[in-house]
């Protein structure tokens, strides 16, 4: 019998429904209102909650993206994406490996790598990914990273050695995810400057429309889309 075919990776903004912030808000609520706004592509990155509970929460969520047609990623675990029917995984440098997630998921869903350069998304392609998550492209205080920021210019020339389509990550928010689409990006992911929005299904609306007008060699800043 053969698989089925890897679930496409929507063009465009990623948002990142990440438990270390707003914790006033249930993750299931902040999902419901990311997806509000129109993501179609939600990963969800649980750092900090209990495993049990952690499963409850990624089952409530994969359903709820299901249901609006989006596509849902889990951080790092694998065993939850399997168990709550998730679309697939991204992996990052110190989680399961990529082959070893490719594996275990099938060729069916998608696996997703966060690489630093065009050597990484070679490597993540041998390893049987679909997309590289690239960057930091700009500073990030959501997420420690021990890596060197990249800068749009860099950012640039990585995507257009890489085989993979690329997201990227690191410090994107509306008054540069056009650049990051200008500069080639299959995706931007977004966490902090989503989800600490007064209004986060306006400010997903908003970001999305912004990634749309950089592909068309159009920046945007926060005043206006």
């Amino acid at each position: 019998m053969n698989a089925p075919p890897t679930p496409p990776l929507p063009r465009g903004l990623y948002v990142l429904c990440d438990d270390t912030l707003r914790p006033d808000l249930p993750l299931v609520r902040k999902a419901e209102l990311l997806l509000e706004g129109g993501a179609r592509v939600m990963q969800l990155r649980m750092k900090r909650t209990p495993l049990r509970e952690a499963l409850a929460v990624a089952r409530e969520v994969v359903a709820a993206c299901r249901r609006a047609g989006a596509v849902c990623l889990l951080n790092d675990r694998v065993d939850l994406a399997l168990l709550s029917g998730a679309h697939g995984v991204h992996v990052g440098e110190e989680d399961l490996p990529p082959e070893a997630a490719r594996s275990l998921l099938g060729a069916g869903r998608v696996v997703g790598v966060t690489v630093r350069d065009a050597d990484g998304a070679r490597a993540a392609r041998d390893a049987g990914a679909d997309y590289v998550g690239l960057g930091p492209v700009f500073g990030t205080t959501t997420k420690q990273v021990n890596a060197p920021v990249l800068g749009l210019e860099r950012f640039a020339a990585v995507v257009r050695a890489s085989p993979l389509p690329v997201v990227g990550i690191g410090g994107v928010g509306l008054d540069t995810i056009a650049q990051v689409a200008a500069a080639g990006a299959h995706g931007a992911a977004v966490a902090s400057d989503a989800l600490l929005a007064p209004d986060v299904p306006e400010r997903v609306r908003r970001l999305a429309a912004a990634f749309d007008r950089g592909t068309q060699g159009t920046s945007l800043r926060d005043g206006g889309v």
